[in-house]
């Protein structure tokens, strides 16, 4: 296996192929949680790469700990630059704003699963992503670190500079506003995953 602190090692001394093993490493991660924040694959390659960059110009500030907590927050921190900016000049993004066509990140289909469960897997997921679009920036962030990269209320506070207490409520929130956004728009969802009136999850036949 790898010895991840070794790659760090070398890339701080500017062994360029060191850091690129760093990047195959955790480029799924990085492009995942900028794909849940950013809502659009187009703008979150661009925002990954871009978090790729700084990370390797700013690698000699690592000092230890949680490599991939360290990297994804350079992401967060990328795409919430490229949020703000969407929002000052919100025409630069229209011809990609609801691209049905947009591709969903890369993943490994399930080789038992049938076509039509790969079908419904595949509309859950648009359906969750654009529940997760609808939320502020905070709420979203704070959800996709949680839920998404399962990174704990504590590296949350530090990616995003919030206080404990507020970390939870936005991840309480959030997770609340996506709940109802599915029982909203159940009916378009696959019947094996509807929501019953009461709130839980219809059991597949």
């Amino acid at each position: 296996m790898t010895d991840e602190n070794a790659l760090i090692s070398r890339a701080q001394r500017g062994h360029l192929e060191s850091f690129n093993r760093l990047v195959l490493m955790h480029q799924d991660s990085a492009f995942t949680v900028a794909f849940r924040l950013m809502g659009d694959s187009h703008r979150a390659a661009d925002a990954a790469q871009d978090a790729f960059i700084a990370a390797y110009r700013k690698i000699d500030t690592y000092r230890g700990g949680n490599f991939r907590a360290w990297l994804l927050r350079i992401v967060t921190n990328r795409c919430y630059d490229l949020l703000r900016s969407q929002r000052r000049h919100p025409n630069l993004s229209l011809d990609r704003a609801g691209d049905e066509d947009d591709p969903e990140p890369m993943e490994i289909a399930d080789s038992q699963a049938s076509p039509e469960e790969i079908a419904q897997q595949h509309e859950l997921r648009r359906a969750v992503q654009g529940c997760i679009n609808a939320l502020g920036e905070d709420q979203r962030m704070a959800l996709v670190l949680s839920d998404v990269e399962g990174l704990s209320y504590d590296e949350i506070a530090l990616h995003t500079g919030a206080a404990m207490g507020t970390v939870k409520s936005r991840i309480s929130r959030a997770r609340a506003s996506v709940r109802d956004c599915l029982q909203a728009v159940r009916e378009l969802l696959p019947s094996g995953y509807r929501l019953k009136e009461n709130g839980t999850e219809q059991q597949s036949r």
